[in-house]
């Protein structure tokens, strides 16, 4: 009872404090530039995979599948998945007019699990204009590698009657690590466009009556090593694309009655109703409310899209009016111009 008493109690003072905030949130989509431009004169690329072992690295690479309990063939299906899982995020949008996955031989071989050296620019001419595309998407290496855990334990297990029964067994955790690295070439600047490694983890429980059967347990580590790897294909693909996303806005929504009546008009989805009534407070004598009428008129000009308006509203509600919110948000009004610059130039050349 003394609990939910004090749940009541914080909820009253939440809703209190909530109503008496002199600012009000919105959220609002914006466009940031991809991270890895591709400008628009690329049309056709080629994804080549040298994961693949090297003939002098191939004993060593079934020793260390033993040693690391990875089933057959798993860092071969494992890479297969993530090449696939870029090409059909490239796909995605029809932006290029052809998509290859090449095998281009002993170019392709390298070490195991390290970044090799980059491959030659007489190398990458040659398989892109063989080929006939214009970069090259290089999976420079893929290695998994798993530890078991295991711990003695009582397991659960149907005995002859159907009934569950407790009985001495063993757990086991498999713990696998997942790395790969990308570079991508392009071999017209004689530059590499992007330099990418990362490392993503899966556990795998099981348990048994004995140390084989814990392992039998361990379902579907395979195909989890498969959909992760997709997923990271897919990853790598969105980082050549503008991002969307929502960001948060903070706004005045207290000082006089218009901002009281604006904040209404604002939650109806009229805007422009509302900075109507923002822009009948910019003259207002007390510097507080006029200041909080420009930053919010810079509000408007975001959501209007003209972010050096924003900026200026911003900046006087700061440098006149002395509001403090509107320093840090002129920074980011700023970030976001540059932003929309690059990414009008990525999308222009």
């Amino acid at each position: 009872m003394k609990n939910l008493l004090q749940f009541a109690i914080l909820a009253v003072l939440l809703v209190f404090i909530s109503s008496c905030s002199s600012t009000n949130r919105l959220t609002m989509g914006v466009t940031e530039p991809a991270r890895i431009p591709l400008s628009s004169d690329i049309a056709r690329i080629g994804i080549i995979n040298r994961s693949i072992p090297s003939e002098e690295n191939r004993v060593l690479n079934e020793i260390d599948k033993i040693l690391s309990l990875e089933g057959k063939n798993l860092d071969k299906e494992g890479a297969e998945a993530l090449i696939t899982g870029l090409k059909d995020e490239l796909n995605r949008g029809e932006r290029f007019d052809k998509i290859e996955i090449i095998s281009d031989g002993e170019a392709q071989r390298k070490g195991l699990g390290v970044f090799p050296a980059a491959l030659s620019w007489d190398t990458v001419e040659k398989i892109c204009k063989e080929h006939d595309v214009d970069i090259l998407f290089s999976l420079e290496f893929y290695d998994t590698d798993t530890q078991a855990d295991y711990e003695m334990t009582m397991v659960t297990i149907p005995n002859n009657l159907g009934i569950e029964a407790k009985v001495p067994g063993h757990k086991v955790a498999l713990n696998t690590v997942i790395k790969n690295g990308w570079r991508i070439y392009d071999p017209v600047g004689k530059v590499i466009l992007d330099e990418y490694t990362s490392r993503d983890y899966i556990v795998s429980r099981g348990a048994g009556i004995n140390p084989v059967k814990a392992i039998e347990a361990v379902i579907g580590r395979k195909e989890g090593v498969q959909q992760v790897s997709a997923d990271l294909g897919t990853q790598y693909g969105r980082n050549t694309k503008p991002l969307r996303r929502r960001v948060a806005r903070d706004y005045f929504v207290r000082g006089t009655d218009n901002f009281v009546i604006a904040k209404r008009r604002a939650q109806t989805g009229d805007w422009d109703g509302a900075a109507d009534l923002w822009e009948r407070e910019l003259n207002n004598p007390k510097m507080k409310v006029a200041g909080r009428a420009y930053y919010n008129m810079a509000i408007i000009n975001e959501i209007n899209g003209d972010l050096e308006k924003a900026i200026d509203w911003a900046s006087k509600a700061y440098s006149d009016y002395g509001n403090n919110n509107a320093l840090g948000y002129v920074n980011i009004l700023k970030r976001r111009a540059a932003e929309k610059r690059e990414l009008k130039r990525q999308l222009s050349r």
